[in-house]
């Protein structure tokens, strides 16, 4: 129960929590019905299909594997340029700000087009190569995983920046300091005293590029095609394709306990560390 004082602030989350509840946990709650229907009337026949069948497992698998990776390559490159931020003063730390956040205000149908142009054969990555003499004739860049990598981590990377940068800057840089006085050599301050209190922003940070690379549709299906199948693409597919709404909903709502899972997993590991 909320407290006196908690009663008025929590007044002010009700213009939020109304369309939020009608617009998406309306739609998410009749997910989970649908899924159970079939032409008999109630049965698991969708979920059976969904996760008895090789295939499907495997594209179960490939969404997975992309947002493992796509979150890992996010935290390497994220994490020190969140760091480099905090060092930089002044008007170049608001322009490389302000180049974080310009991104965000482009669909990402858009940034995803780009990429194809970018590394289809005619595009500048392959031109540039042929130019500094590296290779003698285009290669295939696009629909690759490496393309699909690449251009997931160039879309979401902002996020993963954001999110450490948001620790780090209120990090003192006096307890690093504190602790090279004492007799820790770099390595050991870093891992005794940085690393953990920038924990809460890679947790955030990790959660947040995680649950939007797993439930990705645009992005997989410009950079990779239909030869690289997800979670995403499968559900779309059944609604619009084969007119299996049932499966359909099956493998929404298994997307959905993922991001659930990523999210209630990143909220207890945060927890501890305040």
């Amino acid at each position: 129960m909320l407290s006196r004082e908690q009663r008025p602030w929590a007044a002010l989350l009700l213009p939020a929590l109304v369309p939020l509840c009608g617009l998406f946990l309306l739609p998410l709650a009749l997910l989970l019905p649908i899924s159970l229907t079939s032409p008999q009337g109630l049965s698991l026949a969708a979920y059976g299909k969904l996760f008895g069948d090789s295939y499907y497992l495997g594209i179960i698998g490939n969404s997975l594997k992309f947002a493992a990776l796509t979150t890992i390559f996010a935290l390497l490159i994220g994490y020190p340029a969140a760091f480099g931020l905090t060092y930089i003063k002044g008007r170049l730390r608001s322009a490389l700000l302000l180049s974080l956040f310009l991104p965000l205000s482009i669909g990402v149908i858009v940034k995803s087009f780009a990429w194809t142009v970018l590394l289809r054969s005619t595009g500048v990555v392959n031109k540039t190569l042929m130019a500094l003499h590296i290779i003698d004739e285009p290669v295939r860049l696009i629909f690759t995983q490496t393309a699909l990598i690449v251009g997931a981590v160039n879309i979401f990377l902002p996020f993963m920046i954001l999110s450490v940068y948001a620790v780090v800057a209120q990090i003192d840089k006096r307890l690093s300091e504190a602790a090279a006085t004492l007799g820790a050599p770099p390595l050991l301050c870093f891992l005794r005293v940085t690393l953990p209190l920038s924990l809460p922003g890679i947790i955030a940070g990790t959660a947040l590029v995680f649950s939007l690379s797993v439930s990705a549709y645009v992005v997989p299906t410009l950079l990779m095609g239909e030869r690289y199948q997800t979670l995403p693409t499968l559900i779309a597919k059944s609604f619009l394709l084969t007119r299996e709404p049932a499966f359909g909903a099956a493998a929404g709502a298994v997307l959905l306990a993922i991001a659930l899972a990523v999210v209630i997993l990143s909220s207890k590991l945060g927890k501890p560390r305040g």
